[in-house]
């Protein structure tokens, strides 16, 4: 099996990239090749056994989505996208990067021959959808984005569900929940503080949160967003059916009931190095994003997440701390 990763070089990418080497395999076949593509050239893996190759590319450049796919890879992880912030900041890019790039790799698969039809699995967002919301969001709720970056992402999620429908590529839509506690420096993702209140506090840096205690949000953690792209990869077609775009399930909870966590895993001294200092770009973004989610067909088709936002932080201290934290 051939597995092209774009945006391999991001922390999802990263983490996905090494899931599937120490596995092996995926959908029960032996992965023989692994191409990994980003703006930066990706780390290699090592003690991968296979042929590797880690491009510098941009696939929203002209020839740049043709040659990703060149060697006909089986299994596409679509992960390259610029994120919320950078994107409402960014107009032009975060259409270059989000809507541009995902179209010419969508049209790239097209042109490419009757004979070619590869899975591609495809990062959407929650951002998808905008207020006024439902208690709780099903996945036929309609796509309503209240900013650049959702609606980049939904007008992605319509493209794919079309060309799937027409034949020319087998796709997936996979709506992640925000992912924490993203590992490493803050990015510029609208939703970083999610990770900035748990991630610093634990090393013994102050972070700075821009919201009211009150934001209810859904999340997940790098854990199990990996591992949302590795059970879309196997997904049956046929189960799936016509409706290819699912909303991830998450953890539901405030900002407050985040802190508390963090108390209860880390003490009152870790948890008292979060600064409030609100910002209102920040405020309005979030303001506009779904809270809760009714996951129903995504959970029937086996997807899984962690039970409460304790699991998330004690996933980032094994995962990323050595199960130590800095008192």
């Amino acid at each position: 099996m051939h597995v092209l990763i774009t945006g391999a070089a991001g922390m999802i990418g990263r983490k996905l990239t090494a899931r599937l080497v120490a596995f092996g395999a995926l959908n029960n076949k032996r992965i023989e090749k692994l191409t990994l593509i980003d703006v930066g050239a990706p780390p290699r893996p090592e003690q991968f056994p296979g042929k590797v190759e880690a491009l510098a590319s941009d696939i929203a450049a002209p020839g740049g989505a043709q040659a990703a796919i060149a060697g006909r890879p089986d299994v596409i992880f679509h992960l390259a996208g610029v994120v919320s912030g950078e994107a409402e900041l960014d107009f032009e890019k975060g259409m270059r990067v989000n809507l541009d790039g995902s179209r010419a790799l969508l049209e790239a698969i097209r042109t490419a021959g009757e004979d070619y039809r590869p899975r591609l699995v495809f990062t959407s967002s929650i951002a998808v959808f905008g207020a006024p919301f439902p208690e709780a969001i099903a996945d036929d709720f309609h796509l309503t984005p209240l900013t650049s970056y959702g609606t980049q992402k939904a007008i992605v999620e319509l493209l794919l569900a079309d060309y799937t429908r027409r034949g020319f590529v087998d796709g997936v839509g996979i709506r992640l929940p925000s992912i924490v506690v993203r590992p490493g420096r803050p990015n510029k993702a609208a939703s970083g503080f999610f990770s900035s209140i748990i991630r610093e506090p634990l090393a013994g840096e102050e972070a700075v949160l821009p919201v009211e205690d009150s934001v209810l949000h859904w999340h997940a953690s790098p854990r199990s967003a990996v591992g949302f792209l590795i059970h879309a990869a196997g997904l049956d077609a046929a189960a799936l059916g016509p409706r290819i775009n699912l909303t991830m399930p998450g953890v539901c909870c405030t900002v407050a009931e985040q802190i508390a966590a963090l108390r209860r895993i880390a003490g009152d001294k870790v948890a008292s190095r979060i600064r409030r200092a609100p910002d209102p770009l920040v405020s309005r973004i979030v303001a506009g994003w779904p809270r809760r989610f009714d996951p129903a067909r995504a959970l029937r088709l086996g997807f899984s997440v962690e039970a409460s936002f304790d699991e998330i932080i004690r996933a980032h201290i094994e995962d990323e701390l050595g199960g130590k934290i800095t008192a």
